[in-house]
């Protein structure tokens, strides 16, 4: 199966997409629901388990010391 974006620049092509689709020619996915959100669920679903507050803090303060020590 091959995959292209293609973006509309006229709503009459849209049409011509649809009724391809309903022919069951082509597929259509509407990419705009697939962003950062989704992603994020994806890789949630595989973690055994979310990190806590703490947990969370900890890392953003490392992460931080670690730059600002670079500044210096």
């Amino acid at each position: 199966m091959n995959t292209i974006r293609i973006e509309i620049l006229n709503p009459k092509a849209a049409r011509l997409l649809q009724d391809l689709a309903d022919l069951d020619l082509i597929a259509i996915e509407d990419t705009s629901k697939n962003g950062f959100a989704s992603v994020l669920k994806k890789l949630r679903s595989k973690a055994k388990s979310a990190p806590s507050l703490d947990e969370i803090t900890n890392e953003v303060e490392l992460v931080r010391s670690r730059r600002y020590a670079k500044k210096v």
